[in-house]
């Protein structure tokens, strides 16, 4: 594939990221978001200087010669170091990844992940309003840190009563209805993880792991291998509780003939007042949308500032040259 074509899949797929998507260069591990895709380039802001700067489209295809011309990929550290971002962005093209395990940048034929760490979408001056999940967990949530901010939980013994109780039934919901969520949310990621390497969020990273299963063949196939290699059957034969308890259920042979038992006492939730809840939570809902309208305001105010400065923080800048160095500089 040509330059040409590979340029435009890029900026293809770089339009489909939300302004809000973060990513990081792969060297130094500096955050980044695009804030603009143009034909001849592509605009970044970084997010801890909030510097902007302008990535040239003849930088790139200096990169994607160098990459497509390697056969073990292109050495990173042979990079200018502030040419550090080129190769975060080139990897979204699902024809090129950074190993960073290897330190290089590689051209490949299979699927392959990107240094994206966050797709959220950046804060709008529009867009004021906080937006509510229809999430179970998310509900629970809010009552959660309600009850953690109204009691001191750092000493349960001066706790009331009912404040742990409602404390226990909160943290229980939340602990099923999280794991839930977690289970569908790690479904999702199989597939969008390719490789055994570690992916980075904002908070962590995840990796696609592969674990092994194992259950018993046939008992009459497992014995009889095993007796043919000289083990004797009775060695690997064990009492199978399952099997145990139907028995007593045919019998007359009473369970503490067999069982030894002992009881432990816990806490068990019996039931859940979902009205109560649900009013509670309503509360916290127009507490929360009375601060948001502040909030609101105050961040259009930022907005207002930071677009009076566009044009002077997206301002290209003639002369910047970019090159490679051979074995001989370093």
């Amino acid at each position: 594939m040509s330059f040409r074509a590979s340029w435009h899949n890029l900026l293809e797929r770089l339009d489909e990221f939300s302004q809000g998507a973060t990513f990081r260069t792969p060297l130094s591990n500096d955050r980044f978001q695009v804030t603009g895709v143009q034909e001849h380039r592509v605009i970044i802001r970084f997010t801890d200087s909030g510097e902007s700067r302008p990535l040239q489209q003849d930088q790139f295809e200096t990169l994607y010669r160098q990459v497509t011309n390697s056969e073990d990929g292109f050495e990173l550290e042979r990079l200018p170091s502030d040419a550090d971002p080129y190769p975060a962005v080139l990897s979204l093209h699902p024809r090129f990844e950074v190993n960073d395990d290897q330190g290089v940048i590689i051209e490949t034929e299979e699927p392959t992940t990107s240094l994206l760490l966050d797709e959220r979408t950046s804060p709008d001056p529009d867009l004021g309003e906080r937006t509510e999940p229809d999430l179970d967990v998310y509900a629970d949530a809010l009552l959660l840190v309600d009850a953690l901010e109204r009691h001191e939980v750092t000493a349960l013994e001066d706790v009331e009563t009912g404040a742990l109780i409602d404390l226990y039934t909160v943290l229980s919901d939340v602990q099923r209805n999280a794991n839930d969520l977690r289970k569908e949310i790690a479904e999702t990621l199989l597939d969008r993880l390719h490789h055994d390497r570690p992916v980075s969020g904002s908070y962590g990273s995840v990796q696609r792991t592969t674990r092994t299963n194992r259950s018993l063949k046939d008992d009459e196939a497992v014995l009889d291998t095993l007796e043919s290699a000289g083990i004797d059957r009775e060695r690997v034969l064990s009492v199978d509780r399952g099997k145990v308890d139907d028995a007593l259920e045919v019998t007359d042979v009473a369970e503490s003939d067999v069982y030894k038992t002992e009881e432990t006492e816990y806490v068990r939730k019996a039931e859940v007042d979902e009205d109560r809840k649900e009013t509670r939570l309503q509360g916290l809902k127009d507490q929360l949308a009375a601060s948001d309208a502040d909030d609101a305001e105050q961040l259009r105010d930022e907005v207002e500032e930071l677009e009076s400065r566009i044009e002077e923080l997206t301002e290209f800048k003639s002369g910047q040259a970019y090159h490679t160095r051979s074995s001989a500089d370093r």
